[in-house]
């Protein structure tokens, strides 16, 4: 049996792989930085074996799947070629894999994550079915029908898969480190609608999806009526959603889902949209839909007495008003924090004026210092130069967390995608210590 090691098995993708890897009984261990992910507690729940970076750890006749954020000089990769053992990227792995069930990507500048693990879920209601979301889940299923797989734009990644289906969430610019501007967005995201098998399944109501031209039908979802699947008669609550899907006009069924923000209803959409077109029951996904609470850090929520508090991988302007958007329909009553932790500096240069109007929403805005990537050299861009387009803008470090005491029973939401968690335990364990919750 081939022993598989993933040369960075933390990843949210690597991770998610290496679970399928092992529940479909094969030999897996990875090797990775010290420094604790969340990402790696399923690894650990598998028994998995994680071991730090070392070029000992390749061994004759095991084969190596090489995460796509350590380049072809790792000392891992290098000592692999110099043992002529098989180096496979992730995403080059991945469209192998795949190649043996029905396979669903996900793909679009947000909402992959969400849309991923909520079409799992569903589907899993109605078929066997393997899977690998991007907040480090994966499942491999004994006698898997179909494979759900989230599927990122980033470096054009994604043009490794050729699923028989995808759902596109949006189009919009992102990762300005890679991408030259909307128009590169695009091109990418149309050459992978050129690889798709069997039918895509757009949101209609994102006008750059709408350009998108492919070889296989295009089944659009969204608010509009004009949509093939359109929600109407929105009825939102504190707790959750309902929302009438009409099929090309016609009524088709009544759906709940317990989210909140119109993305959950178009992410859901998108996911009935699909098992429509493959034949799944509307029961069946009205049954898995109330059965749903959500991915690993997407609105993730927590209680400290009675303050609430909510972990999110809000990281992009449109993301950030989706997430306070969330929060207002689900706590009324309650004044909503902002802390945000900017993620690279080539983004937020990027992206400054909308990163300043999407936060303007919240009651209170707390900024935290740039989180830079691993791919990209410290910018100029300063959070000062942030804070200073926000009114009342405040600048948050581990050593003043007490700042956020004040504001009582307050929703707080700890927005970002670098290390924003360390604020949020902070402040919990400030609440503890001091009882003041």
């Amino acid at each position: 049996m081939t022993l598989f090691h993933f040369t960075g098995i933390k990843g949210a993708g690597m991770s998610s792989l290496a679970q399928i890897l092992h529940d479909s009984a094969n030999d897996v261990q990875g090797s990775d930085v010290e420094k604790y992910f969340f990402t790696e507690d399923p690894l650990h729940e598998r028994e998995i074996k994680v071991i730090p970076f070392d070029e000992n750890n390749i061994k004759p006749g095991m084969t190596v799947i090489a995460g796509n954020a350590f380049p072809d000089s790792h000392l891992e990769l290098e000592k692999a070629r110099e043992l002529g053992v098989n180096v496979v990227r992730y995403h080059d792995f991945l469209g192998k894999y795949m190649q043996d069930f029905i396979s669903v990507g996900v793909t679009g500048t947000h909402g992959k994550t969400s849309t991923t693990g909520l079409l799992a879920h569903v589907l899993s209601g109605h078929a066997p079915s393997s899977y690998l979301i991007g907040d480090g889940t994966g499942k491999g299923t004994e006698d898997a029908e179909y494979f759900v797989f989230e599927a990122c734009e980033y470096k054009r990644h994604f043009l490794a898969y050729e699923p028989d289906y995808l759902i596109m969430t949006n189009a919009d610019f992102d990762h300005p480190d890679y991408f030259k501007d909307l128009n590169d967005v695009l091109d990418a995201f149309g050459d992978m609608a050129l690889r798709v098998k069997k039918g895509i399944i757009a949101c209609g109501d994102d006008i750059n999806l709408q350009k998108i031209q492919a070889n296989v039908p295009i089944v659009y979802y969204g608010f509009d009526e004009s949509n093939d699947f359109a929600a109407k008669n929105i009825v939102k609550k504190s707790e959750g959603t309902t929302f009438d899907v009409f099929v090309r006009n016609e009524f088709y069924h009544t759906f709940t889902i317990l989210l909140a923000g119109d993305h959950a209803i178009l992410n859901a959409l998108g996911v009935i949209a699909l098992c429509h077109y493959e034949g799944v029951s509307a029961t069946v996904v009205e049954e898995r839909l109330l059965t749903f609470n959500g991915v690993k850090r997407r609105f993730s929520i927590m209680e400290n007495g009675d303050r609430i508090i909510v972990d999110d991988y809000a990281h992009h302007p449109t993301e950030i008003k989706a997430t306070l958007q969330t929060a207002k329909q689900k706590y009324p009553d309650r004044e909503i924090v902002a802390i945000f932790q900017p993620h690279t500096f080539t983004r937020t240069a990027a992206l400054l004026e909308e990163f300043a109007a999407s936060l303007k929403s919240a009651d209170h805005v707390y900024l935290c210092d740039i989180f830079s990537s691993a791919r990209e050299q410290a910018g100029s861009t300063t959070i000062e130069e942030l804070g200073q387009k926000i009114p009342n803008t405040k600048y948050l470090q581990l050593e003043n967390i007490e700042l956020l005491e004040k504001h009582g029973r307050a929703a707080y939401l700890f927005m970002g995608a670098g290390d924003i968690q360390k604020y949020l335990i902070a402040f919990n364990l400030f609440l503890d210590e001091n009882e003041t919750a």
